[in-house]
């Protein structure tokens, strides 16, 4: 595969952008990876396709496996440093089944 042309906008890693089965955008990491849940290949017309493999639909022979890259983006992991002043509120909320 050609070398990925596009940066997170967080924490500017390469990137590349596959279109779903159901037409969504997913960024995967560029390279494959065998721990990775997103089954990549290049269609008739060249452009980056995704799907999840099943046991129904396994791997095939032309697509590899690549992982999400919002499961290993460093930036979204990070706790974002709030303004003086604002707490978040998921931190002080009640957990259900308590």
């Amino acid at each position: 595969m050609a070398p990925p042309a596009h940066r997170c906008h967080r924490c500017h890693r390469p990137i590349r952008w596959t279109r779903t089965e159901a037409g969504r955008l997913l960024a995967v990491d560029p390279d494959p990876d065998p721990a990775g849940n997103a089954a990549v290949w290049r269609d008739g017309t060249g452009a980056l396709r995704s799907r999840r493999p099943t046991a129904e639909l396994p791997l095939t022979g032309w697509e590899r496996l690549h992982l999400p890259h919002v499961a290993t983006c460093p930036a979204r992991h990070e706790q974002q440093m709030l303004p003086a002043g604002v707490t978040r509120l998921s931190d002080h909320r009640r957990k259900k089944n308590r």
